[in-house]
Parts: C-alpha cells; sequence; structure tokens
C-alpha cells in the first residue's frame, strides 16, 4: 500500500531520512538532492540524510547492516517517522528496514507514486496514476506481512481454500486489465483529435522538459492559460493545451506535459505514456531548462532519453534555457546549437523563442491576393483561421483579402486568386 502522509498540521510534517547508494552507475549527489524536493513536495520534513558507498545493495537491507544499526540509533533520537531510500526496494529489503530503524519504509518509486496520486487532476491522471500503483504493488504484495497470507473467502473470491494474497493479486490483476483497457480507449480518442489536428493542418508545439524548469509559467506567459504554477515537483501532471500565435500570423497548438525526473519509475513512464507522447504528436518540440539549476545537462540528458524512447528523434528540437534572470551574465550556459535563452517570470528573450518557433515549424507561408463570394464565408472565415489576412475590403464580386497563409491552404482557393 501507499504511505500515509499522517501529519497534517503544517507545524508537525512527517520527519523524513533520506539513504541511498553510491554504486557509480549515476550521480548519487544529485539523485539525492533531488529525492529531498521530492519528500518536501509530498509533505515531509528531512532530518537526515546518507550515502552510502556500495558495489551494490545489500540483499538483506539495502545498506550495510553497520549503517542500519547507527541509522536506528539516529530514528530514535530524532523521532523520526519515516525512511525513504533513493533505489528500489525489496519487500524483504523493505520489512528489514522497517524492523530494525523503527520507521515506515518506502522508496523513490513509492514516493513519486504517491505525489502523482495527490497531484492528478483529469480522469485520464487519476486512471494513469491508478494503473502505476497498481503495477507497482503488484509484485511486492508478498512482502507485506502475514495480513496478506491468510486464508479468506468472502464476496468475490474463488472459495474459503485461497489464501488472501492470491485472492489480492487476482483482485488486482483483473483492476489493471480494465485500466488498460480504458486508457486504450482514451489513447485511441487522443489520436483521433491529432489526425483531426492534422487533417485541418493545426500545428502543434510540445513543452517538455525536468519537472519544475518552469513550463507552466512560460505556457502561461505566452498564452494567460491560467495553467498552475508552483515550485514544487509535478505541480503539473495532466496535459494542457491552449492556441498561440505567433509574429507570422501563424497559429499553433502549445502542450504542457508531465515533467520528468532522473530514473523516473518505469510504471509511470509506461502508464504516461499517451500524455507524453503529445510530444511524438507535435510539430516542434521546445525542451524547457532550469538554466539556474548546475544539474541542468544532466537533466537535458534525461529529457533527451525519454524522447528516445517515444521516438521523436527527427524532430525540430529548441532548447529553452529558463529562469536566466537568476543567473548572473558570467555564469550563464554558452548557447550551443538551437537554443534560447530567456525567463518566462520576467518576459526577457521570449520574442526570441517565438520568432525560433516560427522558423523552425514547417511549410513556411506564402501571400496571395484573392476574391471570395459572398456566399464563401466560410472560406473568409477559414483564412481568418488559419492564416493572417493583412488586409480585408468589399467589393460587388465579393471580398478581397490580402493574406498569409499555408501553401496547401492555398491551392485549395486557387480558383479565388485575383
Amino acid at each position: 500500500m501507499a504511505y500515509q502522509w499522517t501529519k497534517t498540521d503544517a507545524a508537525a510534517p512527517e520527519r523524513v531520512l533520506l539513504i541511498g547508494l553510491d554504486c557509480g552507475d549515476y550521480d548519487a549527489e544529485a539523485s539525492m538532492a533531488e529525492l529531498e524536493r521530492l519528500t518536501d513536495t509530498a509533505g515531509g520534513l528531512v532530518v537526515g540524510h546518507t550515502v552510502q558507498k556500495r558495489p551494490a545493495p545489500e540483499g538483506a537491507t539495502y545498506i550495510g547492516s553497520g549503517l542500519v544499526e547507527s541509522l536506528a540509533e539516529f530514528c530514535r533520537q530524532n523521532e523520526v517517522d519515516l525512511t525513504v531510500a533513493d533505489g528500489s526496494l525489496t519487500p524483504v529489503q523493505a520489512r528489514n528496514l522497517e524492523r530494525a530503524l523503527g520507521t515506515a519504509v518506502i522508496d523513490r518509486t513509492a514516493l513519486i507514486l504517491d505525489i502523482f496520486a495527490a497531484r492528478a487532476r483529469s480522469s485520464e491522471g487519476k486512471l494513469q496514476v491508478e494503473l502505476a500503483q497498481l503495477q507497482y504493488r503488484l509484485p511486492r504484495l508478498g512482502g507485506q506481512g502475514n495480513s496478506l497470507s491468510r486464508l479468506g473467502g468472502g464476496i468475490g473470491a474463488r472459495g474459503p481454500g485461497e489464501s488472501k494474497l492470491e485472492s489480492d493479486r487476482r483482485h488486482i490483476r483483473r483492476r489493471i486489465t480494465a485500466l488498460q483497457r480504458e486508457l486504450k480507449t482514451v489513447q485511441e480518442r487522443r489520436e483521433r483529435m491529432h489526425l483531426r489536428r492534422q487533417k485541418n493542418r493545426a500545428l502543434t508545439v510540445a513543452l517538455v522538459g525536468y519537472t519544475n524548469a518552469g513550463k507552466s509559467t512560460l505556457m502561461n506567459a505566452l498564452t494567460d492559460a491560467g495553467v498552475l504554477v508552483a515550485d514544487q515537483l509535478f505541480a503539473t501532471l495532466d496535459p494542457t493545451a491552449r492556441r498561440l500565435v505567433l509574429p507570422s500570423g501563424r497559429q499553433v497548438m502549445l502542450v504542457d506535459t508531465v515533467g520528468l525526473v532522473q530514473r523516473l519509475p518505469h510504471e509511470l513512464v509506461d502508464a504516461f505514456r499517451s500524455t507524453l507522447a503529445e510530444a511524438a504528436w507535435a510539430d516542434v518540440i521546445l525542451d524547457v531548462c532550469d538554466a539556474s539549476d548546475p544539474a541542468c545537462n544532466s537533466q537535458m540528458q534525461v529529457t533527451a532519453q525519454v524522447l528516445d524512447s517515444l521516438s521523436c528523434g527527427g524532430k525540430p528540437l529548441l532548447h529553452v534555457l529558463n529562469k536566466c534572470d537568476r543567473v548572473p551574465e558570467e555564469e550563464r550556459f554558452p548557447l550551443l546549437g538551437t537554443s534560447v535563452r530567456i525567463s518566462a517570470r520576467t518576459g526577457e528573450g521570449l520574442p526570441q523563442l517565438l520568432a525560433e518557433i516560427d522558423r523552425l515549424l514547417p511549410g513556411q507561408w506564402a501571400r496571395a491576393a484573392l476574391c471570395i463570394p459572398f456566399d464563401r464565408g466560410d472560406l473568409t472565415d477559414r483564412l481568418h483561421r488559419e492564416g493572417k489576412v493583412l488586409a480585408e475590403d468589399y467589393t460587388p464580386a465579393g471580398t478581397r483579402l490580402q493574406v498569409l497563409a499555408d501553401p496547401a491552404l492555398l491551392e485549395e482557393l486557387r480558383p479565388y486568386f485575383i
């Protein structure tokens, strides 16, 4: 089961100990700093943390037995409520640590799942979170104590001879199947929407990147979308789409997506694949990074890995170095490749960002003069909706327009050229 944050009084949050391993396969220091941010987002108060260098986790207790003994005393002296491991714990490791430390014990994945569960707002987001939680819980049922192995019957059980553990596993598998079926329906609906956008030549720009990089702030700055902005990890879970008008007059859909973290649990990547897939459908991808974060480069690598897993290679990608107002001029990253430096909060660099988006989008617009009959007002409306009307006048023959529009649209309207 997910850990329940029982202390709701802001003056007395859960007291949390963080433990991690440095096995040399990733930056343990940066990962622990992120784990502290995650704990803060979940409502916990970190009272201590430790990282042990080991070639591999200890099979019984994740960390070495000597460290376990010293941490048990620390937990007693500091009234620790919860211990969070930066890696993945087996049921046996979690149970042994609980007994030795005298605290509840969860791992990084369980912590992230709890945050996602608290933040999901849309029906799709809630389905995705529940699926991820059940996929995480299923292989861990066997290590959750004797209460799950007692015999039981009751409603929905196959008989009194079936153990409670077997019954729980069967119910969870059944629920996982149902959730996957529901999410498949949602995904098919989303794909139909994207195909409809493509048919209507609606261009899409996706905001992707590390959580708390400022994607929602940027969306609000560009579109007045009113998306929740908070200095917390995973403030945005559900994708938000808003219309954005570019300097050329072209209109695009700007889509905000769920933020990423290091070693994002595979349960979440799988469950949120349809949401993350907004990037796969996009015409241009904006990789928003927090330029004031020392781990900016490694965070960009995390984003690149996820985009590769979604088969986004080859799509126009613009690195957006956000929060530059927090970085002194002499410490700013050099602009390499396709990148732009901005501050979504102050507005610095936003005109350059919009110009870059315009440049990267496919299908440069063409200019044309047309005369649309009055009985084809639908075509005039379409030009206003999908193009940029530079001049409009009314004559006895119809509405004369000077427009900038997609060449494919103008080709359809060639009979009305003048």
